[in-house]
């Protein structure tokens, strides 16, 4: 079995940002990504309503080129204005032409 060595990088932002930046991160390359519903605790607090919608999690596995293109882009749009975070592991997949 080959092993291949990609990124996995891991946004967790508000909700409402969802379509947002799946799209950015289609169109900066990634052919595919997971989204779950989170929750927790941060620098910003914890969510004290509803209203705002839950937390996400989008977790997409990419080249190493392209993850740090998409981290550069979520640096420079949206970490100022929203509560997003992001951030990149290393990981060893399975069938790795799938990912890039």
């Amino acid at each position: 079995m080959n092993l291949v060595e990609l990124k996995r990088i891991t946004i967790i932002s508000e909700a409402l940002l969802e379509e947002r930046l799946l799209a950015d991160i289609r169109r900066l390359g990634a052919r595919g990504y997971t989204v779950t519903e989170v929750r927790g605790e941060g620098s910003r607090g914890v969510r004290a309503s509803e209203w705002e919608g839950n937390n996400i999690k989008i977790e997409t596995i990419v080249a190493p080129e392209i993850a740090l293109t998409i981290l550069a882009w979520l640096s420079e749009r949206y970490f100022v204005s929203y509560a997003v975070i992001a951030y990149q592991e290393t990981v060893e997949v399975v069938r790795g032409e799938k990912y890039v």
